[in-house]
């Protein structure tokens, strides 16, 4: 969540994109037309490469089979009239193989962000256009925004995906299915109170680091600390002083 849409917003995106990514797999992103886009993209999916040996640093370098398609639409009285596609990172033929593989349509598109961000606008108030539900805070707002995730993954089933079900499962109708048990990650359709009282454990705990220099030890670590009945060691009788051996004194 941000109060502004720049340039550090769409780092911030591309860089939870990169995380999910497999590294050096081929890719195909599709974007608006904001400029910000390809930008963040070329600095999100990169690698570092080290091109010469011995020392030196490595460089960072775009993935070689990245693909980026910027999809521009054009209104008139609120009606799209005009779409430009263009290409502008990677061959239209790869980008092709990506999107045919994708089972994503024929031609670039933002079909399927745009989707996502109507069931968003529809089920949050608050990103209602021209509504009466302002956000008064950002936490609120993103507590939203969490709430809306989880219960879109697990509550609600998914009408494409339940017709999809059911027509590999040879029934007619639907089969309820939820994005959440399509992915693999449960066997049922969650409710509410399942999903709110689920108990989530906590991190694992590190222990801090302690700050400043570390205590002397007085004694090496293993090292067994004579009891008070064994004999004391006698002292030496001769020392070595300066290559010349000299009586030691009491």
């Amino acid at each position: 969540m941000s109060l502004t849409r720049d340039r550090s917003l769409a780092d911030r995106l591309l860089r939870q994109v990169r995380s999910c990514c497999q590294p050096l797999c081929a890719l195909l992103v599709c974007t608006d037309g904001w400029n910000a886009y390809p930008g963040s993209i070329r600095r999100a999916i990169r690698s570092k490469v080290k091109e010469t040996a011995g020392r030196g640093r490595a460089c960072l370098q775009v993935w070689p089979q990245l693909c980026i398609a910027v999809v521009i639409k054009r209104t008139a009285k609120k009606r799209v009239v005009e779409i430009t596609r263009k290409l502008v990172q990677g061959t239209l033929e790869q980008a092709q193989a990506l999107l045919s593989a994708s089972h994503g349509g024929t031609v670039f598109n933002t079909a399927f962000i745009e989707r996502l961000n109507g069931t968003v606008r529809q089920r949050l108030a608050s990103l209602t256009r021209k509504c009466r539900h302002a956000a008064r805070r950002l936490a609120a707002l993103e507590s939203g925004m969490w709430l809306l995730g989880s219960t879109y993954n697990f509550c609600w089933p998914h009408h494409e995906l339940s017709r999809r079900e059911a027509k590999a499962q040879g029934r007619r109708g639907e089969v309820l299915l939820t994005p959440a048990m399509a992915s693999g990650l449960t066997n049922h359709c969650w409710s509410i109170q399942e999903l709110l009282s689920y108990h989530v454990a906590p991190p694992p705990w590190i222990a801090p680091k302690r700050r400043g220099r570390p205590t002397k030890q007085t004694e090496p670590p293993g090292r067994k600390q004579p009891s008070s009945h064994e004999p004391a060691r006698p002292r030496p009788l001769l020392r070595l002083r300066k290559g010349v051996l000299c009586s030691t004194t009491s």
